[in-house]
């Protein structure tokens, strides 16, 4: 579960943006949409189960997915994943000369295990500048270390200097490179004390791309789901007709390829691994999904799966995800929600989310999306939507739907396209076509 996320001169982000996930004590709905926090130190703090992230395109809403999801690889990668004389993949903000030499700095509170974490970093391309970590475990703050490169000397200072509540393994602070986390690190050498923090990382933070430039989500999950459980078959099942897809089942099999298949697939695998591949990239099964389809007479046609639509495909690689998250505790970063799916269905996933984790859940979407009909109050929480926009020096910010105060018979959909709120592109007027004009632009023609 996350808290709170900051970051500050990453991509289109130069000044410190806030992305605070603490519910409003004043906003009384929706009790459903929410965490208990219970957490020590945090008394009556509740969190928001989801939260829809609005705003034009290029304004920084995917931005603020891809800065989580490069604290993730920071702390899962950072150790192992690169040589030791690689640059970091920093990525500061562009439109600055004093911000193109500056650190990028990302800051997140996050709860792994029923404990409060605060994890802070602040890096150059050519190395890590600064590192804390700080625990909650009785609600009082133990600065587990802050690392801190110190310039002059060349080396890095640690505090605090007598830890007590995190003892500092000397072998592995050794170990630690300029270009790598400590907290990385230490996880590699199987330190126990950031286990739930590195594991949190690993296996609780995920990502979604939904968007056209997103890799082929894959139905893989979902068919396994399928298969393995008689209850989430009928389950999934069911969402399936209630989504009016003209589906009645679905079936899922695992199956190994002919003969004549594996031949050829031996031969690709091959090929790969000559190019340096990882293993795994092509499988040795598949799965075959058959969705059962009635017919005007009651009688079932099985359809396979490329015979589907992509919305329908979609629908269904989303769905095995969506259950893993509301059954696990995950925390699911989505960018483009809607992509590929009608607007009543990405509600209907959103509700489902809401329904079927507890107030204890530690279950949490953070998603974006361009679709105005989730902005309906007894859907979402005012608390739950935030903007993305651009100023006209090329900066990101975020803010709040909160900040404008919106009356509770106030229609968000028409406030929101009518620019109120902002996050919204602008069009200037000469790019618009309308009725009156020809429809190639008189510049246009002069050009040709």
């Amino acid at each position: 579960m996350i808290i709170e996320f900051r970051v500050q001169n990453y991509r289109s982000f130069r000044k410190e943006q806030i992305f605070n996930l603490a519910a409003s004590n004043y906003d009384k709905s929706l009790s459903e949409n929410l965490i208990s926090a219970d957490l020590p130190g945090l008394p009556g703090t509740r969190i928001i189960k989801a939260a829809a992230l609005y705003g034009p395109n290029a304004g920084g809403k995917t931005n603020l997915l891809l800065a989580l999801h490069f604290l993730r690889w920071l702390v899962v990668e950072s150790a192992a994943g690169q040589k030791p004389e690689a640059k970091l993949p920093a990525d500061p903000f562009r439109l600055d000369r004093e911000s193109l030499e500056a650190p990028t700095t990302l800051d997140i509170t996050f709860v792994a295990e029923n404990v409060r974490y605060d994890l802070a970093v602040a890096l150059t391309k050519e190395r890590v500048v600064q590192e804390r970590l700080v625990a909650y475990p009785t609600g009082r703050p133990q600065v587990w270390y802050d690392r801190i490169w110190n310039d002059e000397g060349k080396r890095y200072d640690w505090l605090p200097e007598k830890p007590t509540d995190f003892p500092r393994d000397a072998g592995i602070v050794e170990k630690t490179r300029e270009n790598a986390l400590f907290l990385s690190t230490a996880a590699q050498w199987n330190n126990s004390q950031v286990a739930p923090v590195y594991q949190w990382f690993s296996t609780t933070l995920e990502f979604m791309n939904l968007s056209a430039e997103g890799a082929q989500l894959s139905h893989e999950f979902t068919a396994q789901m399928v298969n393995r459980s008689e209850d989430a078959r009928r389950f999934i099942s069911g969402l399936l007709r209630s989504a009016d897809l003209g589906l009645t089942d679905v079936e899922a099999t695992e199956e190994t390829p002919d003969a004549l298949a594996q031949k050829a697939i031996g031969a690709m695998r091959n090929l790969v691994r000559e190019r340096g591949a990882p293993p795994g990239v092509l499988p040795e099964r598949f799965w075959q999904v058959i969705f059962q389809h009635e017919g005007k007479d009651g009688d079932l046609f099985p359809i396979n799966w490329w015979s589907q639509s992509a919305g329908t495909r979609r629908f269904f690689s989303v769905l095995g995800p969506w259950m893993g998250m509301v059954n696990s505790g995950q925390v699911l970063c989505v960018d483009e929600l809607e992509t590929s799916l009608h607007p009543s269905l990405a509600a209907e996933l959103l509700r489902l989310l809401f329904k079927l984790t507890s107030a204890q859940s530690r279950s949490q979407l953070l998603f974006t999306t361009h679709n105005p009909l989730l902005l309906d109050m007894t859907l979402l929480r005012r608390d739950q939507v935030w903007f993305a926009d651009k100023n006209q020096e090329g900066e990101s910010f975020l803010y709040p739907l909160t900040d404008y105060k919106p009356r509770a018979d106030e229609s968000l959909v028409r406030g929101y396209l009518s620019g109120r709120y902002g996050a919204v592109p602008f069009i200037p007027r000469g790019l618009v076509v309308s009725e009156a004009d020809d429809v190639m632009p008189k510049e246009v023609e002069h050009a040709s």
